[in-house]
């Protein structure tokens, strides 16, 4: 699975306090799962591996990875958590909720666990304030029912809260490493708006918004879309005028104009540079 085939969507998120000493072994769920541990303390055990936790540790479980959590017997934790998908699977015929918990490995369902991300996420994370981290969660809280026709618009707000959400946690998670610097998200959809209107201001107005360098930000804005600014535009424009090639009656030169390039040559040139045909050859494939 690459990035394109990655929805996330979550199926259960609360908050859920330990009793003293309590044990949850041999648990593996269906749907990936992230526990914040809020207050107090705890022990969790994976494939051999022993973490221990307190407030601000954050653990990360893939779907149908083994683990069993073990509550502190005078400071028991108090899990702020999420089961999720990072593709949804349909398990309404298998199952009566959502968030479904497996404790006997010899009935695990292959079929209906989750699909892996397609990068390594550290297993235990530690955030520096917790309370921040508790309040995002709370913004995608849900009950563990399926949603119906009663639910479709509250569930609608939950996934975008979480989709957020996740954004945030694997830009903290893999550091950048394959998701770019979040600001950038935000930079992009704001030159976006702004080709879309027309009133693209000045590369500079942009980097000097996000306070970093001109090299710093042409090199983040490659890591982020994997072309230079300029390359990222021209293609922008490039592919809005296909539309009105595909569209309209308007003229080439016309488009060229609609769509700030300095002469209809140039448009001309850069068009079949990127589109391997001319304006005129590109209307007449797609209208033939």
């Amino acid at each position: 699975m690459d990035f394109a085939g990655l929805h996330p969507y979550v199926y259960f998120a609360t908050r859920y306090p330990f009793s003293k000493g309590q044990r949850n072994a041999n648990r593996m769920c269906y749907g990936s799962s992230l526990y914040l541990i809020s207050e107090g303390k705890g022990v969790v055990h994976t494939c051999g591996r022993t973490y221990e936790t307190g407030p601000g540790s954050l653990v990360y479980i893939p779907a149908g990875q083994p683990h069993d959590w073990y509550a502190d017997s005078n400071d028991p934790m108090v899990h702020v958590c999420c089961y999720f998908d990072w593709a949804p699977i349909d398990r309404k015929h298998a199952f009566p909720n959502p968030s479904i918990i497996c404790y006997d490995k010899a009935q695990l369902k292959p079929e209906l666990v989750g699909p892996a991300f397609p990068y390594p996420i550290p297993e235990l994370m530690k955030v520096d304030k917790p309370h921040l981290w508790v309040d995002l969660f709370e913004t995608f809280y849900t009950d563990n029912r399926f949603t119906n026709e009663r639910t479709y618009s509250r569930s609608l707000k939950t996934q975008s809260q979480f989709q957020q959400f996740i954004a945030y946690f694997l830009a903290f998670a893999l550091k950048e490493e394959h998701v770019p610097d979040p600001r950038l998200a935000k930079l992009l959809e704001r030159l976006d708006r702004d080709l879309l209107s027309g009133f693209q201001l000045p590369l500079e107005a942009y980097y000097r918004e996000l306070r970093i360098s001109r090299g710093y930000f042409f090199a983040l804005f490659r890591t982020a879309t994997g072309l230079s600014p300029v390359q990222y535009i021209n293609r922008f424009r490039i592919n809005r005028a296909k539309e009105d090639l595909r569209s309209t009656t308007l003229s080439v030169t016309e488009i060229a104009e609609k769509h700030g390039f300095a002469s209809v040559h140039y448009f001309s040139k850069l068009f079949s540079q990127l589109a391997g045909v001319s304006p005129r050859e590109f209307r007449e494939e797609r209208r033939g």
